[in-house]
């Protein structure tokens, strides 16, 4: 269910704005995301794994209380990540 580590190092090296960015607002969005649909995935043959949906009910709401941080933030930032990253269809 969870990520693998090489995947998370690919997600973070896309959306690093800096040289040794891993923390920055984009980075952990898209971790997240990544995180996020791969559990969906897990969720739609294990209808019944309610463990796993409340762990991902807690990560839709960190996605979304840093998504409203970069909005707050910087808009430019926030819209050009919510395009990169499919999100707000």
């Amino acid at each position: 269910m969870a990520i693998t580590k090489e995947r998370k190092n690919e997600v973070i090296n896309e959306y690093k704005t800096h040289e040794g960015d891993t923390g920055s607002a984009e980075v952990q969005i898209a971790v997240l995301t990544e995180s996020i649909n791969k559990l969906n995935e897990h969720l739609r043959t294990h209808k019944k794994d309610h463990h796993s949906r409340r762990g991902l009910l807690k990560m839709v709401g960190k996605r979304r209380n840093l998504l409203t941080y970069l909005r707050n933030k910087d808009v430019q930032r926030y819209r050009e990540l919510i395009n990169k990253l499919g999100l707000r269809r």
